[in-house]
């Protein structure tokens, strides 16, 4: 059988070769990997629409009755006319298209709650939660791949067994549960941290830019308003960051300890470059392509599975959003949040897809 290095040079062969017939195209090879993957993206939208779409009308329950209330929906003529205005009338191919042609124009349809349109109630609750699912990701990011490439480096010792059982402790604690714990502790008990709300209620929000307080507030020159925001994300954004420390800590180590055990690193170490080039220079870099994919699911869950700790911390976000929108079946609701959350993991997909070919040169001229 051939051996893992003969393998590899028969792929780097392939590679090179493909970006030659690519640069003979006049196609430069990061361009035209750049362009499958964007074509694939925009097919992707399509199929996220037709599956929200199709899922939404699934759902064992009668959302005229859920919208017009009991009485109202014992009325024939009421609901012949609620029925005639949101295009429930209608075949479900019918509905689909013109929800898509609706989708393609911005137009999200009407919350059959509050009568208001859905995209702007989105375009409200999104930055926030954008807001705490960033912050928890940057937070997870420096603390998992830190400690996930000091375990590495520090193997079969103390330090290494002591980062995994923390880690493992990280991932088995249930959110829910310790969005609760969190609150009681250092907000009832303590009185350390505040327990709802994105600011004080004393602090002046900033003037909407991004919708994020943090960065608005930066740009705005309200310092005050910036640091009341940072106080008010810590205990929310902890939470949801411990699970993904302890999912990052531990995939960072095993795709560590993977390029450590690569022929080219101990070459680098035998002709005595430093410690840190060895490590920062090929090891870190290497271990990012398989650490990239990871942080990039980890974000699209993080930006999904915020509903209950924003219900804990009254955050008002998407999670608090699609909680109402689902125990109201508000259908037009639901189907934006998850457009919207599908959206959202496949762009983060995409710039996945092109980090690879930044890192990797080996990818792009696949």
């Amino acid at each position: 059988m051939p051996s893992s290095s003969s393998g590899t040079a028969i792929d780097s062969t392939v590679a090179v070769r493909t970006a030659e017939r690519s640069e003979r195209r006049g196609i430069p090879p990061f361009a035209r990997y750049v362009g499958i993957r964007l074509a694939l993206t925009v097919l992707l939208m399509f199929g996220v629409t037709l599956v929200t779409f199709t899922l939404t009308n699934l759902v064992p329950a009668d959302p005229v009755q859920a919208a017009l209330g009991e009485q109202a929906a014992a009325d024939p003529e009421i609901v012949a006319k609620f029925r005639a205005e949101n295009g429930l009338d209608q075949p479900l191919v019918a509905q689909y298209f013109t929800y898509l042609g609706n989708v393609l124009q911005g137009d999200l349809g009407v919350s059959t709650q509050t009568r208001a349109p859905v995209a702007d109630e989105l375009a409200a609750a999104f930055p926030a939660t954008i807001e705490l699912a960033l912050s928890a990701i940057l937070f997870s990011a420096l603390i998992g791949i830190g400690l996930g490439l000091w375990a590495a480096l520090k193997r079969r010792t103390l330090v290494d067994q002591i980062i995994r059982v923390v880690s493992l402790i990280g991932l088995s604690w249930p959110t829910f549960w310790l969005a609760l714990v969190v609150y009681y502790v250092f907000f009832f008990q303590l009185g350390i941290f505040p327990g709802s709300g994105r600011l004080s209620p004393t602090a002046v929000a900033p003037p909407h830019v991004t919708g994020l307080y943090t960065v608005d507030s930066l740009l705005s020159g309200q310092f005050a308003t910036f640091w009341d925001a940072i106080y008010h994300l810590v205990l929310p954004a902890s939470v949801l960051a411990l699970f993904t420390i302890g999912l990052l800590t531990r995939f960072a180590r095993s795709a560590v300890l993977e390029v450590l055990d690569m022929d080219y690193v101990k070459a680098a170490t035998a002709k005595g470059l430093p410690r840190r080039t060895v490590v920062f220079g090929y090891v870190l870099r290497a271990a990012m392509v398989p650490i990239i994919t990871v942080l990039g699911l980890a974000f699209g869950s993080l930006l999904s599975g915020t509903v209950l700790v924003e219900k804990v911390y009254s955050w008002h976000g998407l999670g608090e959003y699609s909680f109402a929108a689902a125990t109201k079946l508000d259908l037009p609701a639901i189907m934006g949040v998850g457009l919207i959350v599908g959206v959202v993991y496949i762009g983060l997909n995409f710039l996945v897809d092109v980090l690879y070919g930044v890192i990797d040169p080996r990818v792009r001229a696949a």
